[in-house]
């Protein structure tokens, strides 16, 4: 009979942006599916850690350009912004730059589909 190994995961916070991808153009029905109230526009999502960057990362994203919070969960590190796609792709990058050149977070590859 063969032992079992047992292997147990834990996650360990660092500081990085662990996504950073703008949906150039979605499809209309994404938006009711995912919670979104506007139905147009380019979508940046964003993942991060500590969670609670993800208020800072709001906010940066907001001051950078004429983006739409879609949501911010400062529990799961989690950020969507809405707007024109110059809009949404200089929030995300600015976001990007601040997170990783000022404070020190592990910086992703910027994303486009």
């Amino acid at each position: 009979m063969s032992e079992k190994q047992r292997i147990i995961q834990e996650f360990v916070p660092g500081k990085q942006v662990t996504l950073a991808h703008v949906v150039a153009n979605p499809d209309p029905r994404l938006y009711p599916k995912v919670g979104l109230a506007q139905q147009d526009g380019a979508i940046g999502v964003m993942t991060i850690t500590p969670s609670e960057a993800a208020i800072i990362a709001a906010d940066v994203a907001t001051k950078t350009a004429s983006v739409e919070l879609g949501f911010v969960d400062r529990f799961s590190g989690s950020l969507v912004v809405i707007g024109r796609l110059t809009d949404v792709e200089s929030a995300v990058e600015n976001v990007v730059s601040v997170l990783c050149d000022q404070l020190g977070f592990a910086r992703p590859p910027l994303t486009r589909t």
